[in-house]
């Protein structure tokens, strides 16, 4: 059904994003999609206007910048009506702390945790000002266990968990609700899937494609579901991980993380000789 109220998808050139952008087009909600500067996000918007026959507008913004999460609230709430908000933007990647710089390490927490607080309050007005509003937040699998060769990285998206469920009940009664999607591995492309299909049977079963996640989280969102966890088998893990100790998560996730991180090494060494 058209509306004239937008949605905002941060992180939607490719991927995740770009796959909820394609659902909440399909349903005649028009668009205001986000991405870093350089990833053809025109081309983006003019392919899923035409497809779906919404309004779609795009945006350039570096989310881990302040000035630059400022300046793309400050232009939508002067401009348009937002009745959904989707925070995907986010980054990750497993490798050893000590080789992680700092100024990776600072970019995984401003995108994970600190720009997905600030867009979310800068926008919240506008989103309250609505009958209906929606926000979703993408946290991870990773969110419920701890990782070695991933420690940052679970730790920002547990972070989106504890953030969105409290915010959720602050707004209880507004119009307002806030729902957190904890996807597990998603092929995205042919070199994600040749990965995932190195990993053990768990996270091979657990996996999903993008189209697939973006379908569940948009029909759950829209049913103001707070805890979105996408295909069964990924709830069949989490009920798993919440009754499992902490000592054998790590030690399988161990196992696991560490074969990924030696072949990373080894296609690193053999590049360069």
């Amino acid at each position: 059904m058209k509306t004239d109220k937008y949605c905002l998808i941060t992180g939607a050139s490719s991927g995740l994003g770009k796959e909820m952008a394609k659902e909440c087009g399909q349903r005649g909600r028009n668009l205001l999609l986000t991405s870093l500067p350089g990833e053809n996000m025109k081309e983006l918007g003019k392919e899923l206007a035409h497809e779906f026959g919404v309004d779609v507008k795009t945006f350039e913004a570096d989310l881990t910048k302040t000035e630059e999460i400022k300046k793309l609230a400050s232009t939508i709430s002067e401009k348009y009506e937002i009745d959904m908000l989707i925070n995907n933007a986010g980054l990750g990647g497993a490798k050893l702390f000590l080789d992680a710089s700092p100024e990776y390490i600072g970019e995984i927490v401003l995108l994970n945790t600190y720009a997905l607080v600030l867009l979310t309050r800068l926008l919240l007005p506008n989103l309250k000002r609505q009958e209906k509003a929606y926000i979703l937040n993408i946290a991870s699998m990773a969110s419920f266990s701890p990782m070695p060769y991933k420690t940052v990285y679970p730790a920002s998206k547990a972070f989106v968990y504890s953030f969105s469920r409290g915010l959720g009940a602050e707004l209880k009664g507004t119009g307002v609700s806030v729902s957190v999607a904890h996807p597990a591995g998603m092929k995205t492309n042919a070199e994600v899937t040749r990965r995932i299909e190195k990993h053990n049977w768990l996270i091979q079963t657990t996996t999903l494609t993008s189209q697939k996640v973006a379908q569940i989280c948009i029909e759950r969102l829209l049913k103001r579901r707070k805890l979105i966890i996408p295909g069964f088998f990924n709830k069949v893990s989490w009920l798993l991980l919440k009754v499992a100790p902490v000592w054998l998560r790590l030690s399988l996730m161990r196992r696991s993380l560490k074969k990924e991180i030696k072949q990373k090494r080894f296609n690193l060494k053999t590049e360069n000789e």
